[in-house]
């Protein structure tokens, strides 16, 4: 199976995706290392905390609305409490929210302690445990507070989603199909063809999907680690997607839900700002929808969401910045947009 070099300012490790490779942890954690802590939840630990080696397990309750410096800050007095020191190792082993916090916690630790990240969903091991992204969320939005902080390496087993409810499932499908949108109509045509096959999770269509959307990840983060220019193509459908988490207070909607809701939503804008041709709109569209339900969208209203996109991060100089396809394999990122155009592209998708 591939192994996928990152390579960034802050250091160079491998995206590995291999089935079987989360009992090879132990590889990867420096020679001299202190203490090994594992950060992860409790549904985890019961169903894979055998296949790796920790001396503290730090339980964090997962979730949304858990995503927040005060969980952070007890992780860190644990982890003080267990005798931890500049030497320790952490491992974020779980979802996407595991990695995010696990992370957080690794880098802000005495000032940075190194991370290993094992991600056990689907969505975690195609984006949030790849590229060094790490955070946790305000009230007023999703991931405010973070930092960059590259792992040691990140090890990627297909073989854990066989205990993913097809829900989680379904949603890390959303983060792929974003790949293909944004940089590779090879793959978006894959699931526009395979749905079968990558719905029944047969394994050669899921590592494939895996491995494509690593690679196109780690392309992007080693060209731009700190979303200077090129990453920011990997926020396709998080504008809005975010505005929907943070409107449903973090309980509505699992990330990739919100994310597909949000692709749906640049798309129908790119069809009214960048000339997207409607038949792309139309296989986007179709693409997207094939691989839901996600949670109804009633009550939602298109204007208290466009209203919540000049919280987001990626908003600079009260500009808001949109990642918009061109076609298919293509996106280019625009600002200064008319906000009627936004409400009224919202719409369509509630409509």
């Amino acid at each position: 199976m591939p192994a996928f070099r990152l390579d960034t300012p802050q250091g160079t490790y491998d995206a590995i995706v291999e089935r079987g490779s989360v009992r090879r942890v132990a590889e990867f954690i420096p020679p001299g290392s202190g203490k090994v802590f594992a950060v992860t939840t409790e549904d985890v630990w019961n169903l894979h905390g055998s296949l790796i080696r920790a001396d503290k397990v730090l339980f964090f309750s997962g979730g949304e609305t858990r995503k927040r410096l005060s969980e952070v800050e007890l992780l860190a007095e644990e982890m003080l409490a267990a005798g931890a020191d500049r030497s320790s190792v952490v491992i974020a082993f779980g979802g996407g929210i595991v990695n995010d916090v696990g992370g957080f916690l690794a880098a802000i630790f005495m000032r940075g302690v190194p991370v290993i990240q094992v991600p056990t969903t689907l969505l975690a091991q195609v984006d949030a445990a790849v590229g060094g992204k790490t955070g946790v969320n305000l009230v007023s939005g999703k991931n405010l507070l973070g930092s960059f902080h590259q792992p040691l390496a990140v090890l990627i087993d297909p073989a854990l989603l066989g205990t993913l409810p097809e829900r989680e499932y379904r949603s890390g499908l959303y983060e792929i199909i974003k790949c293909g949108i944004i940089r590779d109509a090879k793959l978006f045509r894959l699931f526009d063809e395979c749905a079968p096959a990558v719905l029944a999770q047969e394994p050669d269509a899921v590592d494939h999907i895996i491995s494509e959307a690593v690679r196109i990840k780690a392309e992007v983060v080693s060209a731009d680690e700190k979303e200077g220019d090129l990453r920011r193509i990997l926020n396709f459908g998080h504008t809005v997607g975010h505005a929907l988490e943070a409107e449903t207070q973090y309980r509505r909607f699992l990330h990739g839900e919100a994310v597909a809701f949000g692709m749906r939503a640049a798309t129908a804008l790119a069809e009214r700002t960048c000339d997207l041709a409607a038949a792309e709109r139309e296989a986007i569209e179709r693409v997207i929808q094939r691989y839901g339900p996600i949670p109804s969208l009633d009550g939602i209203q298109a204007s208290r969401l466009a209203s919540r996109l000049s919280a987001d991060k990626k908003t600079v100089q009260g500009k808001v910045h949109f990642v918009l396809p061109t076609r298919i394999g293509d996106v280019k990122i625009v600002s200064g947009i008319e906000h009627q155009l936004v409400v009224e592209s919202i719409e369509a998708v509630l409509a």
